[in-house]
């Protein structure tokens, strides 16, 4: 049987001329007007919808609208096109196991297939797949950010992104080995890699950069003071998600380390992050198209208001094309232009199918990392439990890890100015809540139980 190879089924030339990095991607989108921008977009976007008629899960989704293949025309016309989001998928796969059929892989001919799955952070493990177009441009966007952010062939890079069937650490070890010339150390989480050995790791192997999720990466801080190690690990760098905690926390806890945040989702890779001047998060808009849709009615909100992601990913027309996802993060979008031509966000506040609501106030959990950070007297760590009476009112409690001397009413009080509503609070001893955030295992912290439907 004849089939195509995965470095036959991907035109490498072509997709770096498409999408470039280095020096030649700033000089590029720095010069770039938003018209050319709109056109890049818009030939992507036709070639995209192209494939995404091909696929039987968009033949429901969008033929349960009436909508035909003519009366999408362009961007403009993407609104006439419904939302779908992880419960879409999964029920996709419950009809057609084990895969669903939103991949489009058709039979022999498909290309070659890499296939993951979500952390599940939010529920059941979900599958992602991807063709080697799709795979290595969602590689590429991540290693042209490293190294606008600063990353270069001097670095060592410590990721403790988690492995397994998860897709995280794979693709950002890709990111960091295809495209660019640094060392890559794939540590994991603290389960693939006992946490005292990862700092041993730092400093035999010179770590300058760590990648990954900032709870850990707090955490690992911890661990190298307690074993006394910051005399030997030289870190300058941190790459991580830092939603709505203050850098200044975790470049604190690593000595000075320069922390860049940046934001995407297992279904559409990278699509947003910081260039060296650290001023909101660059949407790629060369790669993915992101719109803002209100979290109660779905319609577009102005700039500055709070809302939905929901990506297209413009360059994803092989395997699993992603045409508007709605990945629950919520952020805004920032005023003005940056470096370059692309809009920016604020980055990742929180998600919308997470939100509380309690005595009429929408509360999102995530907010009270940012409450309860800077303190000597607490670790920063925190769990969630929302819980329903017999009388049908809802409470929540808040369990922080205090390391003494911690005021609970005080803490109280300081959840409920920033929160907007009165939550619960319980002290517990540093790493208390570890068993229910489970961070030792997950590279993304739970941070929220829901006991109402228990």
């Amino acid at each position: 049987m004849s089939f195509p190879t995965y470095f036959e089924a991907l035109d490498i030339k072509a997709m770096l001329a498409d999408y470039p990095i280095g020096d030649a991607f700033t000089a590029r989108y720095r010069a770039m007007s938003r018209d050319e921008l709109n056109a890049v977009q818009e030939r992507q976007f036709t070639r995209l919808m192209a494939r995404g008629w091909q696929v039987p899960f968009y033949q429901r989704l969008w033929g349960a609208r009436g909508i035909e293949p003519g009366d999408i025309r362009g961007l403009a016309d993407i609104t006439k096109l419904p939302v779908y989001d992880k419960t879409d998928l999964m029920a996709s796969i419950a009809a057609h196991p084990p895969y669903g059929d939103f991949a489009g892989m058709g039979g022999d001919d498909r290309p070659p297939t890499i296939f993951h799955t979500t952390s599940g952070t939010t529920g059941k493990p979900q599958t992602l797949m991807f063709g080697p177009k799709g795979r290595e441009i969602t590689n590429l966007l991540v290693g042209r950010m490293y190294r606008w952010q600063g990353l270069s062939p001097r670095d060592v890079v410590h990721s403790v992104y988690g492995h397994g069937m998860i897709n995280g650490g794979h693709y950002i070890r890709e990111a960091v080995t295809h495209f660019t010339n640094s060392v890559f150390l794939s540590a994991g989480t603290g389960i693939e890699t006992r946490s005292v050995n990862q700092v041993q790791l730092m400093a035999d192997f010179g770590v300058t950069v760590m990648v990954g999720f900032v709870d850990y990466i707090r955490k690992l801080a911890e661990v190298a003071e307690a074993e006394k190690m910051f005399d030997r690990i030289k870190l300058k760098m941190i790459i991580g998600h830092l939603g709505t905690e203050d850098r200044a926390a975790t470049e604190a806890a690593w000595h000075g380390a320069k922390a860049f945040d940046w934001y995407g989702v297992g279904d559409t890779g990278s699509i947003a992050g910081e260039g060296p001047e650290r001023d909101g998060l660059y949407v790629w808009e060369d790669a993915q198209f992101l719109e803002l849709l209100g979290v109660e009615d779905g319609a577009p909100v102005a700039k500055g208001e709070t809302g939905d992601m929901v990506v297209t990913c413009l360059f994803k027309d092989d395997i699993a094309p992603c045409i508007r996802f709605n990945t629950h993060d919520i952020t805004h979008e920032l005023d003005g232009r940056g470096e370059l031509a692309f809009k920016r966000i604020a980055g990742f506040k929180g998600r919308s199918d997470n939100m509380v609501k309690l005595r009429g106030i929408n509360l999102f959990p995530h907010a009270i990392a940012a409450l309860i950070e800077n303190r000597a007297d607490l670790t920063g760590e925190y769990v969630c439990n929302v819980r329903r009476d017999a009388g049908g009112r809802d409470a929540m409690e808040v369990t922080i890890e205090s390391r003494g001397g911690s005021a609970r009413q005080e803490l109280a009080e300081t959840l409920r100015r920033g929160l907007g509503v009165e939550v619960e609070v319980t002290l517990c001893e540093p790493g208390g809540t570890a068993s229910a955030t489970q961070i030792d295992t997950r590279q993304k912290p739970i941070r929220l139980i829901d006991e109402r439907g228990l």
